[in-house]
């Protein structure tokens, strides 16, 4: 995944999604959030707590709130798009910009909710003593190679974690093998899969 600086620029590497972005990024910076770029992408927020974040994937554009699963959803727009892996996050996802513009006003109804729970503290935290359940493509690798497996014992949970759901997400074989022939030069380095977007 490459990282951008700004979100003009990821908005204008985005193809037939950059009028939905645009369009959703209005709506975000009319109800009040800041705008910035976390994890390669761009994230709003609101008095530096992420509220927001957005971006095109293949056959949508998309939007997903961080304690998403607080809001009411009355119009069942929202959804996990990891279940059984996300604990706040919901997504929600529209596909054309003409879908964005009818919504509009709903999502500004569920950006308002969302900053009115970060005013109020409300939040879900994750759960951090939930077991670290290796993928067995992941595990095989890591038995077979005394010296990465040393290498990731010694990383923090919160990588574990990440290094577990990117192979986990994987549906194919032959992704989760492209997946972990990337990760396996960044454990051996002891870098954590989302290093380049920490600032």
């Amino acid at each position: 995944m490459k990282a951008f600086a700004t979100v003009n620029e990821y908005i204008s590497g985005t193809g037939e999604w950059m009028e939905s972005l645009n369009l959703l990024r209005d709506l975000f910076l009319s109800a009040g959030l800041d705008e910035t770029v976390k994890w390669g992408g761009p994230v709003y927020t609101f008095e530096g707590k992420n509220i927001a974040g957005m971006a095109a994937f293949k056959s949508y554009a998309g939007i997903w709130f961080f304690q998403g699963a607080l809001l009411k959803d009355k119009q069942k727009k929202l959804v996990n798009a990891q279940e059984g892996v996300t604990k706040a996050l919901r997504q929600w996802r529209f596909g054309s910009a003409d879908e964005v513009d009818r919504e509009s006003k709903l999502i500004i109804e569920y950006i308002k909710e969302a900053i009115a729970h970060q005013k109020q503290g409300r939040q879900i935290k994750p759960d951090k003593n939930k077991p670290l359940i290796l993928p067995e493509e992941l595990k095989q690798v890591l038995d077979n190679n005394a010296g990465l497996k040393q290498r990731f014992d010694a990383l923090s949970l919160s990588k574990k974690r990440d290094y577990v759901e990117y192979i986990g997400e994987a549906r194919q074989m032959e992704t989760k093998q492209k997946r972990l022939d990337k990760i396996i030069p960044m454990i051996l380095e002891g870098k954590g899969l989302n290093d380049k977007y920490l600032k």
